[in-house]
């Protein structure tokens, strides 16, 4: 890596990064930007990055949009978000943007430098919890498990399957209707659910009606 841009509005992250680079890439040339129109500069008066390191929350915008702008007209670089956020809101726009890899900038300067040296090596910077993120991201939810459920749930998921409103459902079982929200709730919490179609579906996917 001969080449980098810095694209982080907070002047103290770019000092850090900066850190991190040259200690990485000993003799890397950097570009530092404080917002993405003055990114956009730096890149129409430079030749295209080896790598960039951007940030996403910017006062003029989300640095997923200069990721994907470097991936259309410069796809040899490698970009790599560096960000505080770690919610699927801000990691997968970013990764379907192109981003190759995604730091979170509350890691110790150590552990961002051990990240980036992966570079070379063809492996996507990530840190831990980013990658554990992902993982989790693609496996399979859970199916839910009436059993989990006391005898007094399903006997009120049954009415809800069989489309008792809540009072009808209190008259069927002999109890308050305040009583049977309260078990509303407590089916819905169990079972991941947040409505009552959802609700009535998963009772008749586990056979309850």
């Amino acid at each position: 890596m001969k080449t980098a841009l810095i694209l982080d509005d907070v002047p103290d992250s770019q000092t850090w990064l900066t850190e991190a680079l040259e200690t990485t890439f000993p003799g890397i040339a950097l570009g530092l930007s404080g917002s993405l129109a003055e990114a956009r500069r730096w890149l129409a008066e430079h030749p295209a990055p080896d790598l960039a390191l951007v940030d996403l929350g910017l006062p003029d915008g989300n640095g997923a949009e200069l990721i994907a702008e470097l991936n259309r007209a410069a796809p040899q670089t490698v970009c790599i978000v560096a960000s505080i956020f770690d919610d699927n809101l801000h990691l997968f726009p970013a990764l379907r943007a192109g981003a190759q890899g995604y730091l979170l900038k509350d890691q110790p300067l150590v552990q961002i430098i051990e990240l980036l040296k992966g570079i070379a090596g063809g492996q996507p910077p990530l840190s831990p919890p980013i990658a554990r993120k992902m993982l989790g991201y693609f496996q399979p939810s859970p199916q839910p498990d009436h059993q989990q459920l006391t005898e007094r749930e399903t006997d009120v998921l049954r009415c809800i399957a069989k489309g008792l409103t809540l009072p009808e459902a209190a008259r069927a079982l002999g109890i308050s209707p305040h009583t049977v929200s309260g078990y509303v709730k407590d089916i819905y919490r169990k079972l991941n659910v947040s409505s009552r179609a959802e609700a009535a579906l998963t009772a008749r996917n586990l056979g309850l009606v």
